[in-house]
């Protein structure tokens, strides 16, 4: 299949203004100022046209609950399975599945099967292994051997420190997971990252800062999630990041609410405090929390309500940057763009380059709302739907 998307302006994620971009396959094969291609009818050419269209890679959301999460309120309370249409028509391209608080009415047998179909559906799909507790429930019996043995498997997470739901895991025992997490990642040339579940807890990001400041291993090995969680978490979060480490903003469908009622830090907010902290623009993420629960909890810990992240989040957060708080298109981006892929060595994703993944979303030019989405070349949004449905969902 040979596409090409005329008269577009391309944000790599940097802006390089107006082009022509030719789609061979699954990859990215020429971005020019113009492209003519002749091949006197012996093949199909698909032209796509960009006028009044901003080009920006897919995105990555790398933190998602694809088999459901939730169940902090009983079994009624456990949420759905990712369905890809729902992924798609948020931009998502890329997607990396993670267990959560039950690891156990859900397994990583699961997870890799569900990934699989996903992947088999039109995206491109990776895991973590393990849930919130210490030590992992692996698949194979040890954390090395499956992030060595098992593709799809990038690293650990999310492992849940300061939050009542977790193990409370020692210093010991958190430290020896992260240790075979990197050695492993670096056998085997992924990135071995541990993915860590931030609660509300006094102690924060105590266990992190204790084995990069106790150990050898970088601080770089870490990509805790939930920063935004509250404002003192997120002062935290931003020491963290100006000593070199990366932080995971949870996006929201209503930031208003979650700002107002439980005093959330929006990432619109947090990225501009982050840009004028002098963070560097490689070390923030941008995730959904796609189909986990958000289960409230009152004073006492006890549950009084839920509700169900959504990777329709990522672009409501983007928009925000850019109209309230006048952030570029292309510093917002890379939220879930370049440097997801760059801190999970996601190899040819996240930018808009020759021989990179057709990973593209094309958004309007004024309200930056996603119009198409091409994921390994295929279109699978067009005019704002999708027209490539998961096996089960209702056409």
């Amino acid at each position: 299949m040979i596409t090409i998307i005329r008269n577009i302006s391309v944000y790599k994620p940097e802006s390089v203004g107006i082009k022509d971009v030719l789609l061979l396959g699954d990859k990215i094969a020429a971005i020019e100022d113009k492209i003519d291609i002749n091949l006197n009818g012996f093949v199909e050419v698909k032209e796509i046209d960009g006028t009044g269209k901003i080009l920006v890679p897919g995105f990555i959301d790398c933190h998602v609950h694809i088999l459901g999460g939730g169940g902090e309120g009983g079994f009624t309370t456990r949420t759905p399975e990712a369905t890809l249409s729902k992924l798609t028509t948020s931009g998502v391209t890329t997607v990396v599945g993670t267990l959560g608080t039950d690891g156990v009415a859900r397994d990583m047998n699961a997870l890799l099967a569900k990934a699989r179909g996903l992947d088999e559906e039109g995206i491109t799909t990776f895991i973590y292994t393990g849930s919130y507790r210490l030590p992992l429930r692996t698949l194979t019996g040890e954390i090395m051997k499956d992030i060595m043995t098992i593709d799809k498997i990038i690293g650990i997470g999310e492992v849940a420190i300061s939050d009542h739901r977790s193990s409370q895991p020692s210093f010991e025992e958190f430290c020896r997971a992260v240790a075979d997490a990197r050695v492993a990642g670096i056998l085997s040339g992924k990135a071995g990252i541990v993915n860590v579940h931030l609660g509300d807890g006094s102690r924060k990001l105590e266990l992190i800062n204790r084995v990069v400041e106790e150990t050898e291993i970088p601080i770089t090995q870490f990509l805790p999630t939930h920063i935004n969680r509250s404002h003192e978490l997120f002062e935290e979060g931003i020491k963290y990041a100006k000593r070199g480490g990366y932080i995971d903003f949870t996006g929201s469908e209503d930031p208003d609410l979650w700002e107002e009622r439980d005093g959330e830090v929006r990432f619109s907010k947090g990225l501009r405090r982050l840009l004028d902290e002098g963070v560097s623009l490689d070390n923030f993420t941008l995730t959904s929390d796609g189909q986990g629960s958000l289960p409230l909890f009152n004073e006492r810990k006890e549950f009084i309500g839920i509700g169900v992240g959504s990777s329709t989040s990522l672009l409501i957060g983007i928009k925000e940057c850019v109209f309230k708080e006048n952030i570029p298109l292309e510093i917002a981006i890379r939220a879930v763009t370049c440097n997801p892929a760059k801190i999970l060595k996601l190899k040819g994703k996240g930018k808009i380059e020759k021989n990179f993944d057709a990973d593209l979303c094309l958004l309007d030019e004024e309200t930056l709302d996603i119009d198409t989405v091409i994921a390994k070349g295929k279109i699978m949004v067009e005019n704002k739907k999708a027209v490539v449905l998961g096996t089960f969902e209702e056409k």
